[in-house]
C-alpha cells in the first residue's frame, strides 16, 4: 500500500521547496518554449509547473526509487502539458495533417523497408516541397507533437519511470512500451537520431543543437518534427493493438 504524502500544503517546508527547485521549473519551461509559438508566455509555464512542483512535493514516494528531483521533473512537465492541452492553439488542421503526414511515412516505409525521403513524402501527399516542410513547421507547435502523444511522458522515456494507470496504457510496467520506443528511436536516420537525443536527453534547445550541428535553426526544427512524426508512424501498430 502506499504511503500517505509526508507534506501537506499548509506545511512551512514548501517554501524551501519553491526555493530549491525553482530553477527546475524555469529550465523546463525554457526547454518547452522552444517548441512552442510566440503567444505561449514562459510565464505561464512556470506558473503550471509551480503547481506541479508543489503536486509532486506532497505525492513524492521515496520507496519507489526515484530521486525527488527526477519526480518532481515529471510532475513539472506534465503540468505544463496539461496548461498547454487546456489552451491548445493549433487548428485541427494542423492535427489532421500531421497524422496524414505521419500515415503516408508509415505506407511508405512498409513498402520500401528503409526510411520515407522527404521528395517521397511530399510525392505522396500531392504537396510540394515547401508545403510539406509548412506542415513539419506548424506540427512542430502543435500540441500532439512529443513522446506524450504515443502513449508517455517523454521525461518517463528519459527516466523509466511509468505510473500505473497512465493512459492509454495502463500495464506498461512490463517495459515492453519502452523497450519498442527505443528500438524506434534507435532506428532513425542517423542525424533525427541525433536531434532527438541531445533535445531530450541533454535538453539542448534548438538553436544549441543547430550550433552543435552546423544548420540552422529551423533546419533542427524540421529534423525533430521529421522524427517525431516516423516514430508516430512506427509506433502506431503498438498503441492501435493496445
Amino acid at each position: 500500500m502506499a504511503t500517505k504524502p509526508s507534506i501537506s500544503y499548509s506545511d512551512p517546508r514548501f517554501g524551501e521547496v519553491i526555493n530549491n527547485y525553482a530553477p527546475l521549473v524555469k529550465r523546463i519551461a525554457y526547454h518547452l518554449m522552444a517548441r512552442l509559438p510566440a503567444s505561449v508566455l514562459v510565464d505561464d509555464l512556470i506558473q503550471a509547473g509551480m503547481v506541479g512542483l508543489l503536486e509532486a512535493s506532497r505525492n513524492y514516494q521515496p520507496q519507489l526509487g526515484a530521486s525527488f528531483e527526477t519526480y518532481a521533473g515529471i510532475r513539472i512537465r506534465g503540468a505544463m502539458l496539461d496548461e498547454l492541452r487546456r489552451n491548445d492553439w493549433a487548428p485541427k488542421s494542423v492535427h489532421r495533417k500531421t497524422r496524414e503526414l505521419a500515415e503516408v511515412v508509415r505506407n511508405i516505409e512498409a513498402k520500401t523497408g528503409r526510411d520515407a525521403r522527404d521528395v517521397e513524402v511530399a510525392e505522396a501527399m500531392g504537396i510540394s516541397l515547401d508545403d510539406y516542410y509548412k506542415i513539419l513547421q506548424d506540427s512542430t507547435t502543435a500540441r500532439m507533437f512529443g513522446f506524450e502523444e504515443i502513449g508517455v511522458d517523454e521525461e518517463a522515456v528519459e527516466t523509466g519511470m511509468i505510473e500505473a494507470g497512465s493512459e492509454p496504457f495502463e500495464d506498461i510496467q512490463n517495459l515492453r512500451f519502452r523497450q519498442r520506443l527505443t528500438e524506434a528511436i534507435a532506428g532513425l536516420p542517423e542525424r533525427e537520431k541525433m536531434v532527438v537525443t541531445l533535445y531530450y536527453d541533454s535538453e539542448m534547445n534548438l538553436r544549441e543543437i543547430g550550433s552543435v550541428l552546423g544548420v540552422s535553426e529551423s533546419r533542427i526544427s524540421q529534423l525533430l518534427s521529421q522524427a517525431l512524426i516516423r516514430l508516430r508512424a512506427r509506433m502506431k501498430d503498438w498503441y492501435k493493438d493496445r
